[in-house]
């Protein structure tokens, strides 16, 4: 498998992004391997927060909340996954499926061997974060679901995400920035811009990001149906408190906090939340609203 690493001076100047680099080689499924960076901070807390971003975005995403969940005691880690952030990025749109992605995660899991996790997750970051908590249930104290969802291919999607997916695969022109803007309801500053394309210097780092709206199983015969069927049989009977606070800004997940709550037992009785003002990227609008709920769950809920 052919990859490329993002050189380390692209991340040069990055604003409110200081914590230490974390690196781990991983199983690439072809018999190489690929390193995987993840932050990693508060290592001897006793709860873990896992925060796990989607596409195109990396651990950077989480820069206004990490110090938040930090102040309130808890380990924070928050990996970028393989063809994003400062982890490897295989070349070839044909090395990415979202099988794969479960499975190097997976492999990163075992790895640093966390335990007592809080999952946090947002866009592809659900995808494949609840993909885990459905495989290692024991390994999971509580889940917050933000901006996402577990497609099995059985419900219709909205057009603005056909319309997203067709402009991912087809644009020349590929702009991580111009990405973040569409998703934010308040428009980044320049800096944070910077932050979110650092990862990318040219198209060749950009396969992942551009393949990972076609991974989406949005039709009941895509490959990956069948595993997120197997997954939601798992999350139907999940009874360890599991929280949605979707905003109230994205025109791409907007709902699909009420199938959570119908659908996942430890949902009930929860104290579920819109956060206000976030459009599909609601840790960049919303990053310390967002932790708060989180560390207020999290205090709630003890283990």
């Amino acid at each position: 498998m052919k990859t490329l690493r993002t050189p380390d001076e692209c991340f040069e100047g990055l604003t409110d992004f200081p914590f230490d680099q974390n690196y781990i080689e991983i199983p690439d499924g072809e018999g190489g391997s690929l390193r995987l960076h993840f932050v990693d901070e508060n290592s001897k807390a006793a709860e873990t927060v896992l925060l796990m971003h989607g596409e195109p975005t990396w651990s950077y995403l989480y820069r206004k909340m990490i110090p938040i969940i930090l102040k309130a005691g808890h380990r924070t880690v928050a990996p970028d996954l393989v063809g994003f952030g400062r982890s490897d990025k295989p070349t070839d749109r044909k090395d990415y499926t979202y099988q794969r992605h479960v499975d190097w995660m997976q492999a990163w899991l075992e790895r640093v061997d966390l335990k007592g996790i809080t999952l946090v997750c947002q866009d592809w970051g659900g995808l494949i974060g609840l993909r885990l908590v459905a495989q290692n249930p024991d390994r999971f104290a509580r889940v917050v679901v933000a901006n996402t969802g577990l497609p099995t291919g059985d419900m219709p999607v909205p057009q603005a995400f056909h319309d997203w997916r067709k402009l991912s695969i087809e644009t020349p022109d590929f702009d991580i920035g111009a990405i973040m803007m569409m998703g934010c309801l308040q428009p980044p500053p320049d800096d944070a811009l910077a932050g979110y394309r650092a990862p990318f210097p040219d198209d060749t780092y950009k396969e992942g990001a551009r393949i990972f709206p076609s991974l989406v199983p949005i039709d009941p015969d895509d490959p990956a149906a069948p595993a997120n069927k197997k997954a939601w049989e798992v999350l139907s009977k999940f009874e360890k408190p599991f929280l949605t606070a979707f905003s109230d800004g994205d025109p791409i997940t907007g709902g699909g906090d009420l199938i959570f709550q119908d659908r996942v037992p430890g949902t009930k009785g929860q104290p579920h939340t819109t956060i206000k003002g976030g459009g599909h990227f609601l840790q960049e609008d919303c990053g310390p609203a967002f932790a708060e709920v989180v560390v207020d769950f999290i205090a709630k809920t003890p283990s």
